[in-house]
C-alpha cells in the first residue's frame, strides 16, 4: 500500500495558536504520518495556547486515529516580523507578553532549534504566518505602514525562515507556505496590502525553490487554499459569505475542510512529492478553474 510515511522526520509549523486553522490541520496530518512536530506561536497568543492544551480544551481536535492525543515536541515563541532582537522596538521587547519568553525572533528560533536538536535536525518547515493590520481597508486607503507590515509578516517571513533554517534541514527537506487566490484575482474586502503580500509570497516561492534547492537541496511549495472560517480569518469581516460563495461556485459545490488542506500539506512535505517544487497547489474544490460565477446552479 502506498502511504505517506514521515516516521523519523521532524517538522516545524510556524503560526499555530489554536486548533482552528490550516496550520494546526497540517501539523496534525504530519503527526498522523509519523513526524514529530514543533510549533512556533505568536507571543501574545502563547499563554492562551498553552492553557488550551493544559486544560484539555482542544483535546477533541487533538485526537489521533489511534486514540492518542497530538503532542508537540516543542512550542516556541515566534514573532516572524523580526529577524533578530535588535530589529524589535523597545516597546515590543518590554511588553508584558514578550519580555519573559526569551528570544522570540526568527534568529532566536534558529538558536533554540540548534540548542535542542543540533545541526541538520529539521526535515519540514511550514509557514502558516500572515498579518494585515489594515486588512479591512481598501488598498487605496491602506497606509504605507500597514502595507509594509502585511508584506513583512506574510511574505518576507518565508524568506527569513528559509534563509535561517535552510542550513538546519536534512537532505530532501521541504518548506511549505499558505497563500490565497487574492494574489492573482480581485477579492473585494481582502485589503490592507494582503493581496500584494500573497502575490509576493507566490513569487518568492518560485525564486526560493531555485535558490534553496541549489544551495540546500530542499523543496519550496505553497498551497492556495480556499476560504475557511478559522478564528484568524474572522479579521476579514465577511469570511462566512466568502465560504458560501466558493461552495456555490466551485466544481465541487461544498465547503472546504481544514483537514483537506492538512493532508495535501503532508503530501507536499513527503517523499511522495519529491519531484514537486516551486509550485502553487490549489486546494479549493476547484474554484480557481472557474471563469464565471454559477447562477442558480446552472451557469449563465
Amino acid at each position: 500500500m502506498l502511504s505517506i510515511d514521515l516516521h523519523g522526520k521532524r517538522a516545524l509549523v510556524a503560526g499555530v495558536a489554536d486548533d482552528g486553522g490550516f496550520g494546526f490541520a497540517i501539523a496534525k496530518a504530519l503527526a498522523e504520518a509519523g513526524a514529530t512536530v514543533c510549533v512556533g506561536t505568536w507571543p501574545p497568543a502563547l499563554n492562551i495556547f498553552l492553557n488550551l492544551l493544559e486544560r484539555g480544551k482542544i483535546d477533541a481536535s487533538r485526537k489521533m486515529p489511534d486514540g492518542s492525543l497530538l503532542t508537540f515536541e516543542r512550542i516556541y515563541p515566534l514573532d516572524a516580523a523580526y529577524d533578530t532582537l535588535a530589529d524589535a522596538p523597545e516597546d515590543v521587547r518590554t511588553n508584558k507578553r514578550y519580555k519573559d519568553v526569551g528570544d522570540f525572533t526568527v534568529e532566536g528560533l534558529r538558536q533554540r532549534l540548534l540548542a535542542d536538536f543540533g545541526d541538520h535536525a529539521l526535515d519540514i518547515v511550514v509557514h502558516s504566518l500572515a498579518n494585515g493590520p489594515e486588512v479591512k481597508k481598501p488598498l487605496l486607503e491602506t497606509s504605507r505602514g500597514g502595507y509594509l507590515v502585511a508584506v513583512s509578516v506574510s511574505a518576507y517571513s518565508l524568506v527569513s525562515l528559509v534563509s535561517r533554517l535552510g542550513p538546519l534541514m536534512r537532505p530532501s527537506g521541504a518548506f511549505l507556505s499558505l497563500t490565497y487566490m487574492a494574489s492573482e484575482r480581485v477579492v473585494p474586502g481582502y485589503g490592507g496590502g494582503m493581496s500584494s503580500a500573497k502575490a509576493a509570497l507566490e513569487s518568492d516561492t518560485r525564486t526560493l525553490a531555485f535558490e534553496a534547492g541549489r544551495k540546500y537541496g530542499v523543496r519550496v511549495n505553497t498551497i492556495s487554499a480556499g476560504p475557511y472560517a478559522s478564528r484568524a480569518a474572522t479579521a476579514i469581516g465577511k469570511i462566512e459569505r466568502m465560504v458560501q460563495y466558493y461552495a456555490a461556485n466551485s466544481p465541487l459545490p461544498e465547503t472546504l475542510a481544514a483537514r483537506e488542506v492538512g493532508t495535501a500539506g503532508a503530501f507536499l512535505c513527503s517523499p511522495l512529492a519529491s519531484g514537486i517544487t516551486g509550485a502553487t497547489v490549489y486546494v479549493d474544490k476547484g474554484y480557481h478553474a472557474m471563469g464565471m460565477a454559477v447562477v442558480g446552479g446552472e451557469g449563465l
